[in-house]
């Protein structure tokens, strides 16, 4: 590959980045009316996978920095009033994370297919967005979430967690992840390769 096309390719990646930010910061401000119970569905996971298979690494997990960033400032006011240090970890921490998962998985399976990296991709994001998310809820919020899964009829506080904190969003999330991602970031590869 040439100079010219490779400085097309690293701007076009970069275009593309910031594309994908500004969709990660509309879907999670407009995710705040889309809720199954208490949390809000992150239907920012797609443009988080589609940058992972798109443009790589870097760019999936500044994705996951953005999500986190945007999740402090809009959905997570219930945590914050806990502790402050704990949510802003463990959001961040979740964001950060299920980016760098998702990019890094992707560019491991690549050279099996895109549609298997982008499919596998798709699935580890929530999964690991999910797993941080309820990690930081045990190291920071443990007894508060005891009381509020008492409150509504729960005896085990990881049965509250699962099914009351995380289930639904979480299926919903891996499931819609699972189905769009990949075609999408198809797509997306496509035209960019014909625009390269």
């Amino acid at each position: 590959m040439n100079t010219t096309n490779n400085r097309r390719m690293k701007t076009g990646t970069l275009v593309l980045g910031a594309i994908l930010t500004a969709l990660v910061v509309i879907l999670q401000c407009m995710g705040q009316f889309i809720r199954f119970g208490m949390f809000s569905i992150s239907l920012v996971l797609i443009p988080i996978v589609i940058g992972a298979a798109t443009c790589g690494p870097k760019i999936s997990t500044w994705l996951g920095f953005v999500f986190g960033v945007v999740v402090l400032m809009t959905d997570a006011a219930a945590f914050l009033a806990i502790s402050i240090p704990g949510t802003v970890v463990t959001v961040l921490a979740k964001g950060i994370a299920c980016g760098l998962t998702a990019g890094l998985v992707y560019k491991a399976l690549e050279k099996k297919g895109s549609a298997i990296a982008a499919t596998a991709a798709a699935i580890i994001c929530p999964v690991v967005n999910t797993g941080v998310f309820l990690g930081g809820c045990v190291l920071f919020f443990f007894d508060t979430i005891r009381q509020w899964g008492e409150g509504l009829g729960f005896s085990n506080v990881f049965t509250y967690m699962m099914l009351g904190l995380v289930g639904g969003n979480f299926l919903f999330e891996l499931a819609i992840n699972v189905i769009l991602s990949p075609a999408i970031s198809t797509i997306l590869r496509a035209v960019r390769r014909k625009a390269f």
